[in-house]
C-alpha cells in the first residue's frame, strides 16, 4: 500500500515514517512544507527506495494515489502556532478538508491526529473522550484548539455524508529524542536549559499537571488505531499525571545537575490539569503505554545531550 504522512518531517511524523518503513514493505510518501519540520529527521528514511519526499503545504489541494493517509500536519507548540494564528487555523481546517477530499477520491483510510487541547482547561480529570471540553473559543490558543475541534467535526461529516473511512486520535503531551530543543514546551525547555546549565523556567507556581507519553508508545497506539475497526476519537497518552514542579526535579536528577528555578507568569488559557482517560484505548485497541516517565526522560536527555555536544564539536 501507499502511505501518505502529512507533516512527516516533524517530530511524530518522522518517527512514524521510520516505523512504517521498518515494519512493512509498503511505500511511504512524506509531505511537509518545512514550517517546523526538519530534513535531518528524515536521514534514515531518505535512504530507502520505498520513500518519497514532497514539499507541499496541505492548505493547497494535491492529487496523489494513496491507500492510507496519516494527517499530522500542524505546528503543535503554543509558542510557534501563535506566531501566525491564521495560518494555524487554515492548516487545521483547510488542510484537513483537502486530505479528506483526497481520501474520498482515492477511497483511502485516513487517520487524523487531533489533540488533548480540544479539552481546553478541563473541569474534570482525567479527561475521557465523552468530555466536551472547556475551551476559550476567542483566546490566543483557539487557532489550535478550535481548529482541531472543527477538523474533528469535518472528519465525522465526511464519514456521515461520503462514508470516508476516518480515524481520530487525540494525542496528549508526547516527547522523545527528536523533540526540538527550541520547541517551547515544558520538556524541551527543561532539557535544553539543563544541558546549558541555565535555570529552569516554570510558568505559574508549578502545581499544574501534565501527562507525558514517550514517542515509541504513541507510534504503537497510532498504528493500532489505523489498523483497527475503531473510528474514535480515542485518547492516546500516558495516564501518569505529574506536576510541573515534579518534572523539574526529575530532569535535574536525571541530568545530575542542581539548577535554580525561575518562575514566570502563566500564559493565557494554559490548562491547569491534563491527564487522559485511556479506557477506550485499552478496550478497543488493547493499548497502554509501556515506557515510564523516568526511563523515557533519561533516554531523551542522553540523546539530546549527545546531539548538542556533536553540534559544539562541529
Amino acid at each position: 500500500m501507499n502511505h501518505l504522512i502529512t507533516g512527516g518531517a516533524g517530530f511524530i511524523g518522522s518517527e512514524l515514517i521510520d516505523y512504517l518503513l521498518e515494519n512493512s514493505n509498503n511505500h511511504v510518501i512524506c509531505m511537509d512544507n518545512f514550517q517546523s519540520g526538519s530534513k535531518s529527521n528524515l536521514s534514515n528514511a531518505i535512504t530507502s527506495p520505498r520513500f518519497d519526499l514532497i514539499r507541499h503545504d496541505v492548505c493547497e489541494p494535491i492529487r496523489l494515489e494513496v491507500d492510507r493517509i496519516w494527517h499530522l500536519a500542524c505546528v503543535a507548540s503554543p509558542n510557534r502556532y501563535q506566531i501566525n494564528p491564521i495560518a494555524t487555523t487554515k492548516t487545521n481546517v483547510l488542510g484537513t478538508m483537502n486530505m479528506l477530499g483526497l481520501a474520498k477520491r482515492c477511497g483511502a483510510r485516513m487517520l487524523f491526529t487531533s489533540t488533548s487541547e480540544v479539552y481546553g482547561d478541563p473541569e474534570i480529570s482525567p479527561q475521557s473522550e465523552s468530555y466536551l471540553g472547556n475551551v476559550n473559543n476567542i483566546g490566543v490558543r483557539s487557532c489550535y484548539d478550535e481548529g482541531k475541534r472543527l477538523a474533528e467535526s469535518l472528519c465525522f461529516d465526511y464519514l456521515r455524508v461520503h462514508n470516508v473511512d476516518v480515524k481520530i486520535a487525540r494525542i496528549f503531551n508526547t516527547y522523545g529524542p527528536r523533540l526540538r530543543t527550541d520547541d517551547g514546551r515544558v520538556i524541551s525547555n527543561f532539557i535544553n536549559q539543563s544541558i546549558n546549565g541555565k535555570p529552569l523556567t516554570i510558568y505559574g507556581d508549578g502545581s499544574q499537571t501534565r501527562s507525558f507519553c514517550y514517542i515509541d508508545d504513541l507510534i504503537q497506539g497510532l498504528n493500532l488505531l489505523m489498523n483497527s475497526n475503531s473510528v474514535g476519537p480515542i485518547n492516546l497518552g500516558n495516564p501518569e499525571e505529574v506536576s510541573i514542579n515534579y518534572l523539574a526535579e526529575l530532569v535535574c536528577e536525571l541530568s545530575n545537575k542542581t539548577l535554580q528555578v525561575v518562575h514566570k507568569e502563566l500564559p493565557n488559557d494554559d490548562p491547569h490539569r491534563r491527564c487522559p482517560d485511556i479506557s477506550r484505548a485499552i478496550e478497543e485497541l488493547h493499548w497502554s503505554p509501556k515506557v515510564s516517565l523516568r526511563d523515557g526522560l533519561s533516554f531523551t536527555i542522553r540523546s539530546l545531550r549527545s546531539c548538542s555536544e556533536a553540534l559544539m564539536i562541529d
